[in-house]
């Protein structure tokens, strides 16, 4: 039977994964782990926790139970942390990859976000979407999750950049989509849905009336209601006056001949 490598065995076991363990044995410079393995498990006195450990046997004991999570895996080993690592490592973090995250804190210029990385990503105000935005607080609230796409990594600097509108379509897409649409209908059906879209955008656009104007335009209609019964009321005596001459004229005509 050919030994396992390396590779097989990373390709069976990812890094990061999570086991449940049982201590077998301390030793000086760690513990080692049966996590239902063929190889053991080891982990390294520095991976107990994130403080300093003088001794081994100050964090673990033979026959307790552990969670860890793998670092390594070799050919006679896997080696092991019980410090549970980062979603996302410095190394693993790249310029225009996507990410998600939760809104950790809000301030004037942008939004932090926790990625699951070392430090949370900075979403200036000006990337959080498309048009003018104040504050952020006119649209993020902290605990809110999010997407956003990675704009610039400083490892040095522990900075990473993010956009959250970066993931959303544009306004021109947006409209060159909805323009598009009738199109896509045949026959008199797409023309109607054409008329509606317009209408519905024509009347989108009109401002609403403020109440001033309200009432000035409820004025003008019955200022013209009244001024039209007015002249119809005038016809109809004008026209009664014109009959009443016509028939005293033909009263008093003189007879000929």
């Amino acid at each position: 039977m050919e030994p396992v490598t390396d590779t097989a065995q990373e390709s069976a076991i990812a890094l990061k994964t999570h086991f449940l363990g049982k201590i077998t044995k301390t030793t000086l410079a760690g513990a080692i782990v049966d996590i239902g393995q063929n190889v053991p498990g080891v982990v390294h006195i520095s991976q107990l926790r994130a403080e300093p450990v003088n001794r081994v046997e100050d964090v673990v004991q033979p026959g307790q139970t552990v969670d860890v999570w793998v670092r390594r895996v070799r050919d006679d080993r896997i080696e092991l942390t019980m410090i549970e690592p980062l979603a996302l490592e410095w190394r693993e973090i790249k310029p225009e990859m996507i990410v998600k995250g939760k809104v950790a804190r809000l301030e004037s210029y942008g939004a932090f976000v926790d990625i699951g990385a070392e430090r949370p990503g900075l979403v200036h105000v000006s990337e959080i979407a498309y048009g003018y935005v104040k504050t952020p607080g006119e649209i993020l609230h902290e605990g809110d999750e999010v997407e956003a796409k990675v704009l610039e990594v400083n490892r040095r600097k522990k900075q990473i950049r993010l956009s959250i509108k970066a993931t959303q379509p544009k306004p021109e897409e947006i409209l060159a989509e909805v323009k598009a649409e009738p199109k896509k209908r045949r026959g008199k059906k797409g023309k109607s849905a054409k008329k509606e879209a317009v209408a519905a955008e024509a009347q989108a656009s009109t401002p609403e009336p403020t109440a001033m104007e309200s009432a000035w335009q409820e004025a003008m209609q019955r200022a013209e209601s009244k001024n039209a019964a007015k002249n119809k009321k005038n016809k109809v005596a004008t026209s009664r006056e014109q009959e009443d001459i016509l028939s005293r004229t033909l009263e008093n005509r003189l007879p000929t001949g």
